[in-house]
């Protein structure tokens, strides 16, 4: 379903359904249906954001153990100029918005060269779009929004042609991690697909590091990440009628060290059976049955620049930290 918010200040687009779904939408959802028959089950890990989960993810960001954020704002704080400075005035998608905390950085820049003309924040929340919108619109009061409340794939498709002399999408927080292999190569297709040639790509990446450092990013001390992985089976109940018990589930996050990922699961702490009424599912668990519901793969800088030049995205320039954890790649189009 497609609805709209306009007022004169911005505009947000809603690509999917809000509220309970009906029979015709049920097929949407075929990639839970498959996740939970799957061995080992897995969950899409777009279903964390639902407006509570992107509150939590807020949280994450803040917390000491979670370095990807602070030392991507280093990055971004210390190079945006040089960013905006490469790319000129330019239309700016971001994809995963959030709460556009380290976007403010990049916006900031280019309003400093009087080179912005638009910002498209893209969210599954509608939500926290919607307030960080009207944040924004505050903050920067000449800056054109206009959010797509949806998928990545919803909102890329949505992407018309701009009328400023470039776009540029940019994806942070190394979510792209996010994706397995096959995923990512279709991911970078569409990416692709939606730019003209000469328009940029900004990309943030989580590099490889210790298993140590890695581990407590992930399992903090204080159990918000926990909470955020819990709050999915939450938010599957809402939208489906289900009836996942989170007291019958524990958070786990081990890295893979053959598969330089992060790996989170749900583990269920009984044998049961949960259901999903308005997706038709009924599901078994074992005891201690993980369940997965997130990767996030940590990159080598060498082999992720091959693989967009594959996909005529080429780097302009790699910007990193002093320590080599996280990287920002600006890439051009070249198609």
């Amino acid at each position: 379903m497609l609805t709209q918010i306009q007022t004169e200040q911005f505009k947000i687009k809603y690509l999917q359904t809000l509220g309970e779904i009906n029979e015709q939408e049920v097929s949407l959802y075929e990639d839970i249906k498959e996740g939970l028959n799957q061995r080992p089950k897995r969950l899409p890990s777009q279903y964390f954001y639902d407006d509570h989960g992107s509150e939590l993810f807020e949280k994450i960001c803040e917390l000491p153990e979670y370095y990807p954020t602070r030392t991507e704002a280093s990055i971004l704080n210390q190079y945006a100029e040089e960013i905006a400075e490469i790319t000129g005035t330019c239309e700016l998608v971001e994809l995963g918005s959030g709460s556009s905390t380290k976007t403010r950085l990049l916006l900031d820049a280019y309003e400093k060269k009087n080179n912005v003309f638009k910002y498209m924040p893209i969210d599954v929340s509608a939500g926290i779009l919607k307030e960080s919108a009207i944040q924004l619109q505050q903050e920067y009061t000449s800056l054109q929004i206009e959010g797509l409340v949806g998928t990545y794939d919803q909102a890329l498709s949505q992407l018309n042609s701009t009328s400023c002399s470039a776009r540029m999408i940019f994806f942070l927080g190394s979510s792209m991690g996010n994706f397995k292999p096959d995923e990512c190569d279709r991911f970078l297709d569409k990416i692709t697909q939606v730019l003209s040639k000469g328009n940029y790509f900004l990309l943030g990446i989580d590099l490889q590091k210790p298993q140590s450092i890695l581990e407590a990013a992930y399992n903090d001390s204080q159990g918000i990440t926990a909470a955020f992985n819990l709050n999915m089976l939450a938010h599957l109940n809402d939208k489906f009628q289900g009836n996942f018990d989170l007291n019958s589930f524990e958070h786990q996050a081990v890295y893979n060290q053959e598969k330089k990922q992060i790996e989170m699961y749900l583990i269920s702490k009984k044998s049961q059976e949960v259901t999903l009424k308005n997706l038709n599912v009924k599901v078994d668990f074992q005891e201690k049955e993980r369940m997965l519901t997130e990767i996030s793969r940590k990159f080598d800088l060498e082999q992720i620049a091959e693989q967009l030049e594959s996909k005529q995205l080429n780097t302009l320039k790699v910007f990193t930290d002093p320590n080599n954890w996280f990287a920002l790649i600006l890439c051009q189009c070249s198609k």
